[in-house]
This record gives structure tokens, C-alpha cells and sequence, in this order.
């Protein structure tokens, strides 16, 4: 399927979305991988995850990058390289959940995340969240399940985007990372990285995402990105 939604955030910041209908032939006749890429291929058991893997060259191609273009540092963050004319590795955060995929490309520090909003989230909510839970369970009256979940996806997707940005050993979702209330319907909150010393703010936006196609059953995903938040005076 071409590409599904492109968000142009700001000037120097870009979201592309693609939604996977392909097959893993026809996604993996019409990328480029190099080695490394390859051999972590052909080492995901799950054909959704390598469906997912190729899906992203193809966002990349569709900004006029390549697989060969994509590098990751010693701690495993992704980054592009540049032309001749501009010095600084080019931001990327990457992210996939069963027949979509997504990546964000910056000047700046960002992180992105898409998940499908399943109840199963329900059971694993005292696992990454703390204070949340303050604002989540004192609802009155309470929010239908269906909110409930929505809200818990995107908080799941809050803290990724933002380790993803950090990318620092020992960042507990639970006790380090607070998102900050918003009600339902919000489409944008802060939230709040305190780890030792380090004590950082970030603007975190949502959206919604729902197939477009018939064949696949109607399922809603929680996109989530995340923008260092700017000093004010």
C-alpha cells in the first residue's frame, strides 16, 4: 500500500506512516538491506515483525534514504547520515505494532511510538505506571474501558518515545518517567524524565490511527511523539 499519512510537525521535524499490506516477498523485492541488516532479518521468527522491519525502508525511501543510510550507535539509537552540507547525524526514532509502521526524522531530539490499543494493557498498568494511576483511577464517574485503554496506550507510548530519546541505562518506565494528566480527547500533554541529576521535560502529542483498508479487521492504534521541551523565559 503507499504510504498511509505524513505529518509535517514543524519545519525540520517530519512523521511518515505506512500501513502494511504487503507480503514479506514483495516488501523484501523492494528494499535494500545492508549485511547487518540482513542477518537481523533473517533472524526474527515473527513474519508481522519482518513485515514490520522492511516496512520502515520503505518510509525511509519515500524521504530518499536507504537502509545504508541508517546507522545506530553504541547504545542502539538509530540515526541517518547527512549530506556533505550539514555535519550533524540526522534524527530517526523507529517504531512498528502488527500492520503499521511509523518513523519521525528531525534536526532535533525526538522519539516516536504506534501501538494497538488491546485490553491486555489493563493487566500490565501497575508495571510502567505510578502517578498516572492517580489521575486514571479517580475519575468520576468512571471512564468507559474503552478511554481507559486509549489513555493507558498512549501513556505506554509517552515513555517509550521518551527512553527512546534518552536512550540511558537504568530508566525504569515506573519510577522515572512521569506523564502528566490529560483528559480524553487531549491530543497533546507533558511529561517528565527524572533519573539522578538528570531532570528533563518533554512536549508529548497524540494521535489516533485506524486502518483505511476493508480486508483488515477495524482496529485503533495510539501514535505517540516526543520533543525535548523548549526552555522558556
Amino acid at each position: 500500500m503507499p504510504l498511509f499519512k505524513n505529518i509535517d510537525v514543524d519545519s525540520s521535524t517530519k512523521i511518515l506512516i505506512w500501513e502494511i499490506t504487503e507480503s514479506y516477498e514483495q516488501l523484501f523485492q523492494e528494499v535494500q538491506l545492508n549485511e547487518k541488516s540482513l542477518l537481523r532479518l533473517n533472524g526474527m521468527k515473527s513474519l508481522l515483525h519482518q513485515r514490520g522491519f522492511l516496512s520502515v525502508r520503505k518510509l525511509l525511501q519515500e524521504e530518499n534514504y536507504t537502509d545504508f543510510d541508517l546507522f545506530y550507535d553504541n547504545f542502539g539509537k538509530p540515526f541517518l547520515k547527512t549530506n556533505p552540507y550539514n555535519t550533524e547525524p540526522v534524527q530517526v526514532s523507529i517504531s512498528h505494532s502488527h500492520h503499521f509502521s511509523t518513523i519521525i526524522i528531525s534536526t532535533k531530539k525526538v522519539g516516536i511510538d504506534i501501538e494497538m490499543q488491546r485490553e491486555k494493557i489493563i493487566r500490565i498498568a501497575e508495571k510502567f505506571c505510578q502517578s498516572e494511576l492517580d489521575f486514571l483511577i479517580q475519575n468520576n464517574p468512571p471512564e468507559p474501558k474503552k478511554d481507559y485503554i486509549k489513555k493507558l496506550t498512549l501513556i505506554w507510548g509517552a515513555k517509550e518515545a521518551i527512553f527512546k530519546i534518552m536512550n540511558l541505562e537504568g530508566i525504569s518506565f515506573k519510577n522515572h518517567i512521569r506523564v502528566h494528566e490529560f483528559k480524553s480527547g487531549a491530543n497533546k500533554t507533558i511529561a517528565s524524565l527524572k533519573l539522578d541529576n538528570l531532570n528533563q521535560d518533554f512536549q508529548v502529542y497524540f494521535q489516533e490511527i485506524e486502518s483505511k483498508t476493508s480486508t483488515i479487521e477495524s482496529q485503533k492504534f495510539g501514535l505517540v511523539y516526543a520533543l525535548e521541551k523548549e526552555m522558556t523565559e
